[in-house]
């Protein structure tokens, strides 16, 4: 038995690009929506939101279902933090607000098993099909096939980008725009100078050493994103949708409702 192919890693190191929406709704259903909707990646928030492991749980099978990865950014925190989600069989973590090389090397040594690293072996958990798999084999696929995301998104990180851009164990680098604007004091300029020239020096030192660059912005932007050599995006989130499509909805009934209902008295006590 072989561990499920990442379909992340597949298109990236086909030459292609991935793309991901972020899924702030804490339910699987929300997740195998935007699975079948076929974006090839799901991005799950444990920094950010309160998702519980069941959740994340159906959102991850959910996902599968539909041979779609998730990614799940975990909190800072314990070894047990960043390898639970892949234990769950997620296809990636994505860590937030790596400061400088050392701690780098920190979530290699914790994520990626022998020769690389000295991840925590269990090997009875969904990743490793319950124990169905060759232990040789799940410890091979799993430095194989499961993604370790760095988040860049603090100016403080970039005396140490390329070093950290070389450390095997290492697949993408993830350049954050949010918080990396606060960190230099220009929070929500995203043309300011520092922010541009900071994404493109993610993708090109990424590039240079053989790892993928990762963003996030708006769809409108994806174009510039490519030629910057960034080959995964994420494009979107499930709450941005959903509160388009609502206010579009209510924007729509209320001027049909002014248009139609001219002149009428409503008295809210009683029925139309």
């Amino acid at each position: 038995m072989k561990m499920r192919e990442s379909r992340v890693l597949a298109k990236l190191k086909a030459g292609g690009a991935a793309s991901c929406l972020k899924v702030n709704l804490g339910d699987g259903q929300a997740a195998e929506i935007a699975a079948i909707c076929g974006f090839d990646c799901l991005w799950i928030d444990q920094e950010h939101l309160a998702q519980d492991w069941s959740v994340l749980n159906s959102q991850i099978w959910a996902a599968k279902s539909r041979n779609v990865d998730v990614m799940v950014r975990v909190p800072r925190g314990s070894y047990s933090g960043y390898v639970k989600p892949l234990e769950m069989d997620a296809a990636g973590i994505l860590v937030p607000h790596i400061m400088n090389l050392e701690e780098a090397k920190q979530v290699v040594q914790m994520t990626r098993f022998h020769p690389i690293g000295r991840r925590a072996i269990d090997g009875g958990s969904a990743d490793g099909a319950y124990t169905n798999m060759d232990f040789s084999d799940y410890l091979k696929d799993s430095n194989e096939q499961k993604f370790v995301v760095l988040q860049i998104e603090d100016p403080e990180v970039l005396p140490d980008i390329e070093a950290i851009a070389a450390l095997d164990g290492v697949d993408m680098l993830f350049f954050g725009p949010g918080d990396f604007s606060q960190g230099i004091g220009h929070p929500g300029e995203w043309n300011h100078p520092q922010l541009l020239e900071a994404r493109k020096l993610v993708a090109q030192v990424a590039n240079k050493y053989g790892k993928f660059a990762a963003t996030s912005g708006g769809i409108d932007s994806l174009d510039s994103f490519l030629e910057m050599g960034y080959k995964f995006v994420n494009v979107g989130a499930d709450v941005v949708g959903l509160s388009s499509y609502c206010k579009t909805l209510v924007d729509r009934f209320d001027k049909s409702a002014a248009e139609k209902i001219i002149g009428a008295t409503i008295n809210p006590g009683k029925p139309y």
